[in-house]
């Protein structure tokens, strides 16, 4: 049988030879399509390279890095409070970040403060006062392992057959130790950077950084402060992202989704088990759930910068295949249910609808007077929470059925990607100084971040992490055996310190 990659390269090689033989009269323009596309996604990536060192990866950096990961940076529950779930183990975090950093934490170009008790914000000085600083965000926190079943222990730190094994291995002590190790190298080597930047470490963002981030980016509005751009984890490298392309992407996350929360709530009489009605509470429940799962959102493909990540990859794409993609403009909906087939793809065309929890019953002899239903949603671009809830009662279709809004919030604006954005040219660049062989392109990120506190201070954030991944791996990331290879963690070092250099050009 063949396998879904192969199914979807037929399904597109077949429409798009007999679209390509059937429209002849627009040749000229799919052609032009391609042409365009590939000059676009080339000019996009290019950067004038510098010449600079190579952080070598060493027992050292590795032992820095295990230390971080013993710490058990837990956030548990689903909300935030101003008692993090590990206050001890945030501050034991704190310990090892300061020892294994001591140049960074005595250089008087450095300033180290502690934002509401547990989250660390670094301010490091620029030279030139009339370049706007930028920001770097990674989280002290980590999710839970609760329930999970790991080969290797799940806060050691272990280093073993060339990987890094942990919780926040990945999500993202990676990023925290990471951008540290950058810094510390830079200024040991006598570098004076010219643009100010920060590096912000919340202490919640797994539980939505109510209390971290949200203390530090209210810090920076109350000093007045205005970014160039914003750089957070988001997305990664990944391998086989798409059917036909054989070159890794680094896809950047210039948006990210809005979420809503939806609590689904059914009430009935109740009464004993033995004299049941026809229906109740669970069960009318349990039907509206079923029907909200048959009938997902609608595609609103093309309204978010998920289009610009197709455009980017167009380049490299094979011939038919470059056809479809180098003119979204005509096959926009054969892209769209293409992508819509795969678990990992869908969430780019569409708001998707997850049911997380159901709560009805107390008893066994008694039928419970009411359930309850809970619904994360993930909002794109080309919804609203009022269309969503509109479309949710259209499919319930049941009055018997409340539908409560519990908390939302609206997607982020979408940082620019052109040739003349600062930013972006800046991450990309950087990017393409560390993995030299990839596909940059923007793209749209289906989670949420911490930078989402931060768009007062800018519009131009960018959600990237320089992980390299099989797309089987991400799974790994909040779930069981968490891990990075070592050449990609030396990799993320050197992706932040040639971020550190890049972004200290006062233009592109």
């Amino acid at each position: 049988m063949a396998s879904f990659s192969e199914q979807v390269q037929r399904a597109l090689f077949n429409i798009g030879i007999g679209a390509a033989g059937v429209l002849t009269v627009v040749t000229v323009f799919l052609v032009k399509g391609v042409i365009n596309s590939s000059s676009q996604t080339q000019k996009r990536s290019s950067r004038k390279k510098k010449d600079a060192k190579y952080i070598d990866i060493d027992d050292d950096i590795l032992s820095r890095f295990s230390k971080a990961i013993q710490c058990e940076t837990v956030s548990y529950g689903t909300k935030g409070s101003e008692t993090p779930s590990s206050p001890e183990e945030l501050l034991k975090l704190h310990a090892v970040i300061k020892d294994s950093f001591p140049c960074v934490h005595s250089s008087p170009l450095v300033k180290c403060e502690v934002i509401n008790k547990y989250s660390l914000l670094y301010t490091i000085k620029g030279s030139d006062p009339s370049l706007k600083p930028y920001l770097l965000i990674s989280h002290l926190d980590v999710v839970p392992v609760k329930d999970q079943l790991w080969d290797e222990p799940q806060f050691e730190g272990l280093v073993k057959d060339g990987y890094i094994w942990g919780r926040g291995t990945l999500d993202v002590k990676n990023g925290v130790m990471g951008s540290l190790e950058a810094l510390e190298f830079l200024l040991k080597s006598g570098h004076l950077p010219k643009r100010g930047f920060f590096l912000a470490f919340g202490h919640d963002e797994e539980v939505f950084g109510e209390y971290g981030a949200a203390y530090i980016a209210n810090e920076l509005v109350s000093r007045g402060v205005s970014l160039e751009f914003v750089q957070d984890e988001g997305m990664v490298v990944i391998d086989d992202l798409f059917p036909g392309i054989s070159k890794p992407v680094a896809a950047i996350g210039v948006a990210e989704k809005g979420s809503l929360a939806i609590e689904l709530r059914v009430e009935t009489s109740g009464g004993h088990a033995s004299m049941p009605p026809r229906e109740n509470s669970i069960g009318i429940l349990a039907n509206a759930v079923a029907k909200i799962e048959r009938n997902p959102m609608p595609t609103t493909f093309g309204c978010g910068p998920e289009i610009d990540l197709l455009s980017g990859i167009s380049s490299v794409v094979p011939l038919p295949l470059r056809i479809v993609t180098s003119n979204l403009w005509l096959f926009k909906p054969l892209i769209a249910w293409v992508l819509s087939k795969k678990v990992t793809t869908n969430a780019l065309v569409r708001t998707t609808i997850a049911v997380t929890k159901m709560n009805g019953g107390t008893k066994d002899n008694v039928i419970p007077a009411s359930a309850t239903a809970h619904l994360n949603i993930r909002i794109h671009h080309g919804d609203t929470a009022d269309s969503i809830i509109q479309h949710l009662r259209s499919c319930i279709n049941d009055e018997r059925v409340q539908i409560n809004t519990l908390t939302a919030k609206r997607e982020s604006p979408i940082a620019s990607s052109d040739s003349k954005s600062f930013g972006y040219n800046t991450v990309a660049s950087s990017i393409q100084d560390v993995f030299p062989d990839v596909i940059v392109a923007p793209a749209l990120l289906v989670a949420g971040t911490d930078s989402k506190h931060f768009q007062q201070l800018t519009s131009e954030i960018y959600r990237f992490m320089p992980s390299h991944l099989k797309m089987e791996d991400v799974r790994r990331i909040h779930g069981s055996n968490e891990r990075i290879s070592v050449k990609n963690y030396e990799e993320t070092i050197n992706f932040y310190y040639r971020l550190m250099l890049n972004a200290d050009e006062a233009t592109l």
